[in-house]
């Protein structure tokens, strides 16, 4: 499976998408480069909620092994989500080409660092790593496939999955977020929220009695995505997801000119909800002197 990211995450192709290495090739020679930000936390999670999950061809009694490819520092948090990950027994390999960041990429990575941990100064040296990680990746999923299986699954189902999000009390700076718990109480929640034309993503954790959030000191007038993922010891449950705009800031109306004379003349105009100052600009007309 393969997903690529920047400030939004892309699923190319599932682990179910295709069976034969010519088929996995030939989606790799088709596949379209995303530019953009480097949000490497997100993308993590991008791939637990949605790559490693039974609907996209994760089989439970498989080892879950995810590779991380890139060229420059995370602009969110990626420890903490690779931390969520290793913790459910994921296994992350780390590879750095160019501007990536040594100690982030030791961070994220899984242990013993000497064998999930690469870095090469330019994209064709990726080839030299081929058939070393090739050897290194076989090799750990022969020992880790030995190991006990773990108590419960990475995913899911409606006992760990909240439901029926619901975004309401939309303001131009705020909104209110609730949703309906799972049966069984998850330890915490991570809210996360961002614009959906891109911007740092936010995070709050509440603890797993909590079913609702107040987001304020948000932008007017700006698509937002939210996401709510319930978290458990040794599990992470589906992650409910929405999308919803602020409203744009009110604006004042009505304007009048009254009170004219050679040199000045009088605006008035009804308030704009919530302003605390106004900007006047005039200019001489049509062609104008300075403003």
């Amino acid at each position: 499976g393969l997903s690529q990211y920047s400030s939004d995450p892309r699923t190319e192709w599932d682990l179910s998408a295709y069976s034969t290495r010519e088929q996995v090739l030939e989606a790799v020679r088709n596949l379209r480069y995303k530019g953009g930000n480097t949000f490497t936390g997100l993308a993590l999670t991008h791939v637990l909620e949605q790559n490693l999950k039974p609907d996209a061809g994760a089989r439970l009694e498989a080892e879950k092994l995810v590779i991380l490819l890139t060229d420059g520092k995370s602009q969110d948090d990626a420890n903490l989500a690779a931390q969520t990950l290793k913790n459910l027994g994921i296994e992350i390999f780390a590879i750095g080409v160019k501007n990536a960041d040594e100690a982030e990429l030791r961070q994220v990575a899984s242990e013993p660092l000497e064998l999930t941990v690469y870095n090469v100064l330019d994209f064709p040296l990726l080839s030299s790593l081929v058939s070393k990680l090739t050897r290194v990746l076989c090799t750990r999923i022969k020992e880790r496939s030995h190991k006990e299986p773990a108590d419960t699954p990475v995913n899911t189902g409606p006992q760990l999955s909240p439901t029926d999000l619901k975004i309401s009390a939309v303001t131009s700076k705020s909104m209110h977020l609730a949703w309906s718990p799972p049966l069984r109480p998850p330890k915490k929640y991570r809210v996360v929220y961002y614009p959906s034309k891109g911007g740092t993503p936010k995070e709050v954790v509440l603890e797993g009695a909590v079913s609702s959030l107040q987001l304020s000191n948000l932008t007017s007038h700006t698509e937002y995505l939210v996401s709510v993922i319930p978290v458990y010891d040794t599990a992470v449950g589906d992650g409910l997801r929405g999308v919803t705009s602020t409203l744009p800031l009110s604006s004042p109306r009505s304007l009048r000119v009254s009170e004219l004379s050679h040199n000045s003349l009088r605006l008035s105009w009804k308030a704009a909800q919530g302003a605390t100052h106004y900007l006047v600009l005039c200019s001489a007309a049509p062609d104008g002197a300075e403003d």
